[in-house]
């Protein structure tokens, strides 16, 4: 966890901190109750010095756990899985309009997408790859590409630009070993190209619902409490009685 507390944590980080509860939950090292509590100030924490707490006392990750490595990116199983196979296209053009690559198209070794007056979105967030590393080529002029890629990636990005230029920008990156490298290149004349880590809209329904599960069962699990609680002595029978004269 990152030394100043005072930084805005990222949804990937409040991803991270989950995925280590849902560990110890499983390995006994938390109670369901102490899961519940925990997981709930998880989704709702706004710094990284809300969420070191949650996670003080747990044992730092390994390798193979959710501190270096992601929750699986949805949409085609794991990455070895979406790794091999002719690619679907290797290249796309746009003048004066659009193109777009999204869902389980193949991304060949390597891939040309050229933005001419024009703009094209390339998603590899539930692609499958012809390779583990492959190289996606883009030239703007007076365009726009935008290449949207899962926080578990591993993307490299070189292009140059004049008057124009590459960026990166979303989620944090959390690279998984097992993932595709990906090296984005190019040139951009007074366009660009940006480079934006999303979740899939299925994960983020999937947070959505845990977030929503949880708050029902701690507003019902409060209604149960109030409900066994003996009452007081003014509560009984109605509240307190007028003596009478």
């Amino acid at each position: 966890m990152s030394e100043l507390p005072d930084m805005r944590a990222s949804d990937s980080e409040r991803e991270r901190v989950a995925e280590r509860l849902r560990d110890a939950v499983a390995e006994g090292r938390l109670t369901m109750e102490e899961f519940e509590e925990r997981l709930e100030a998880a989704f709702l924490a706004r710094t990284h010095g809300e969420l070191e707490p949650l996670v003080r006392d747990l044992p730092a990750p390994s390798a193979a756990a959710s501190g270096t490595a992601p929750v699986p990116t949805a949409g085609g199983g794991g990455w070895p899985e979406r790794v091999g196979g002719p690619g679907t296209s290797r290249m796309a053009f746009a003048m004066w309009g659009g193109f777009s690559r999204h869902g389980g198209w193949t991304v060949p070794r390597r891939f040309d997408a050229v933005a001419v007056m024009g703009g094209g979105e390339l998603d590899l967030r539930e692609a499958r790859f012809e390779d583990r590393e492959v190289v996606i080529r883009c030239f703007t002029v007076m365009g726009g590409i935008q290449v949207i890629v899962p926080p578990d990636m591993t993307v490299d990005v070189t292009g140059f630009g004049f008057m124009g230029g590459f960026s990166e920008s979303g989620l944090d990156a959390v690279p998984d070993p097992s993932a595709p490298r990906v090296r984005i290149t190019g040139f951009a004349l007074m366009g660009g190209v940006n480079v934006v880590r999303k979740q899939t809209r299925a994960e983020r329904q999937r947070l959505k619902e845990e977030k929503q599960r949880l708050r029902a069962e701690r507003k019902r699990n409060r209604l149960e409490g109030g409900r066994g609680r003996e009452p007081g002595p003014d509560e009984e029978g109605g509240g307190a009685r007028e003596e009478p004269r």
